[in-house]
């Protein structure tokens, strides 16, 4: 059957069109940063259970796999790539695998992170219960039973559900939510470090009256180590243009059937263990920052939401104040590299997220103070045009395969713990210290900086008040990873609330710094140069003189806000 175009994102707003339109939400938070996360999230530690940490290598419930789109008019080429012709076991295997996804109306098992399907293949039904990834890009529970038919036993899926989501749910309170029609071709490619069961599917997902058609190749871990998947992805990418992806077809399925577009969800919190050792923390740390990495993506090429551009950037500056805290311990020229790609990328989505601030923050608001002045519509049709510009900048860095190659480069060496091969025998010594010391040392570090960076607070120029805001997000990004192995749970919760109250006032001060460089942008039009500009510039002129309290204010709280960590004896400025 035709086959649209292999813009994955593309075909989703056409598919869906039946849907009702999505409406462009509010920028969320300021500068880079999310929302101050629940401070329990912040605590959690090791209190987390395994499966909500997900899973491993080792566990019996547990699929190891990557996905990679790719264009619908090269999925044949790729059956006979290189690497799979040379390496493969025998011709493959072809099946036509058709499913059904059930939850309830008000979708309480994905709400809970879960998916219950039921799938034919031939005269078998096989009913599969799957977990989301969490904190790791290849890793996900997966539990199967056989049943006699295409409808769910809900008693076959109690075990696997948390017990009081299972309390509620009842079979009359499933229903079908949407189906799959897929033909498979399995193919084993045995390599050096493992071997791996190549799928390649094309097919559809029905939901009503709304399709969605699905070209993928998903490489499954059957032995061996998990590099093994990022290493055959990367052979895959010498044939033919590949994208990493963690979007299971049921998330596409479910978005498809309630009418939505790819969601941005916030990252998960590493969870990590005081007594491992600081190797297995970075491994921990970069993972989860890889995932909230690719997660993002499919929203942030939609452009529907300045969620998505906004979750990238995070994940992005995440990602790079990982490097970060690595370099202390393991610097290399290939986490250099990595680095420099990171900021590539944050760099290409930047316009996009700026114009989203100034669009939908600074100038509604200050249109709605001053409805009376002339020339808003005029900067705003300006502005709007630079955004678009902004977006296309945005999609054509996501979709280049120099992002790609990022994605599958990094999440080969995070596998094979990459960084252990560039460093001297006293680092790789102090890679096996225990990551409790690591985390303490390292967040006294930060602070003494944020602390000294921050002398004379009240005489900073708006430069200046920039690379504060700078060294604080280093503190936030490492309090986010390390604040789980500090036992003081109190002086944690008020130390991580301050911290995020600073950061938020420092964005909300550079935004409105930054307003001047984004009208000047405009100013080649004569609308660009109308009363209402000159308005927002003075607004914002104003603003950063009446925002200064507060911004005083959350330093000085900062400052008073007891560290959750043994005190180096470092004195505040």
């Amino acid at each position: 059957m035709p086959v649209p175009s292999s813009d994955v994102d593309g075909r989703e707003r056409q598919q869906a069109a039946a849907a009702p339109p999505a409406s462009r939400a509010p920028a969320a938070g300021h500068g880079d940063e999310p929302a101050a996360p629940p401070q329990d999230e912040v605590l959690a530690g090791t209190a987390t259970k395994t499966r909500e940490a997900g899973p491993r290598e080792n566990d019996p419930g547990a699929e190891t796999e990557l996905k990679l789109l790719i264009d619908a008019d090269r999925l044949p080429a790729f059956r006979d790539a290189p690497v799979i012709a040379a390496n493969a076991k025998n011709r493959g295997v072809h099946r036509r695998l058709r499913a059904i996804y059930y939850d309830t109306a008000d979708r309480r098992l994905r709400k809970a992170g879960l998916t219950l399907r039921v799938r034919q293949s031939g005269s078998r039904f096989t009913q599969t219960v799957k977990s989301g990834y969490r904190a790791d890009p290849l890793r996900r529970g997966e539990w199967e039973a056989s049943v006699p038919s295409a409808a769910p036993d809900l008693a076959l899926a109690l075990p696997f559900l948390p017990e009081k989501l299972g309390k509620a749910l009842s079979p009359g309170l499933l229903e079908p939510v949407f189906a799959t029609d897929i033909h498979r071709l399995t193919r084993a490619v045995s390599l050096p470090s493992g071997t791996v069961e190549v799928s390649f599917d094309h097919g559809v997902l029905i939901a009503g009256e709304r399709t969605l058609h699905v070209d993928e190749i998903e490489l499954e871990l059957k032995n061996g180590t998990a590099q093994t998947l990022y290493d055959l992805a990367l052979r895959l990418m010498e044939h033919g243009p590949v994208r990493p992806s963690v979007r299971a077809k049921s998330d596409r399925g479910f978005d498809l059937a309630d009418g939505r577009l790819p969601a941005a969800p916030k990252p998960d919190r590493p969870v990590l263990d005081p007594g491992a050792p600081v190797d297995e923390a970075f491994a921990t740390i970069l993972r989860g920052a890889l995932l909230h990495l690719i997660r993002s993506l499919p929203a942030a090429e939609a452009g529907e939401s300045p969620e998505g551009v906004h979750q990238a950037r995070v994940a992005l500056r995440r990602l790079r104040a990982a490097f970060g805290l690595m370099r202390t311990v393991a610097a290399s020229a290939t986490l250099d590299a990595f680095d420099a790609e990171a900021k590539w990328l944050a760099g290409s989505l930047g316009s996009a997220r700026d114009c989203d601030i100034f669009v939908d923050e600074t100038l509604s608001s200050i249109e709605k103070a001053l409805p009376e002045l002339d020339g808003f519509a005029g900067l705003r049709r300006l502005a709007e045009a630079r955004r678009s510009a902004g977006y296309d900048a945005a999609r054509a860095a996501i979709t280049d395969q120099r992002t790609s190659r990022l994605i599958l480069e990094l999440g080969g060496w995070i596998e094979q713990r990459g960084w252990r091969g560039d460093i001297s025998p006293e680092g790789l010594g102090a890679l096996g210290h225990p990551a409790v010391a690591f985390a303490q040392r390292t967040l006294a570090t930060l602070h003494a900086k944020v602390l000294k960076r921050g002398r004379r607070f009240d005489a900073m120029t708006p430069a200046e008040r920039h690379r504060l805001r700078i060294s604080v997000k280093k503190l936030r990004y490492a309090t986010d990873f390390l604040m789980p192995l500090c036992e003081a749970r109190k002086a944690a919760k008020r130390f991580a609330a301050e911290l995020a109250h600073l950061q938020e006032e420092l964005g909300r001060y550079n935004d409105m710094a930054t307003t001047r460089t984004i009208v000047a942008g405009l100013a080649h039009d004569p609308e660009g140069r109308s009363p209402a500009a000159g308005a927002v510039i003075g607004w914002q002129a104003n603003g950063l003189a009446g925002a200064e309290p507060r911004l005083r204010s959350a330093w000085k709280a900062f400052r008073k806000a007891g560290v959750p960590w043994p005190d180096s004896g470092s004195e505040p400025a």
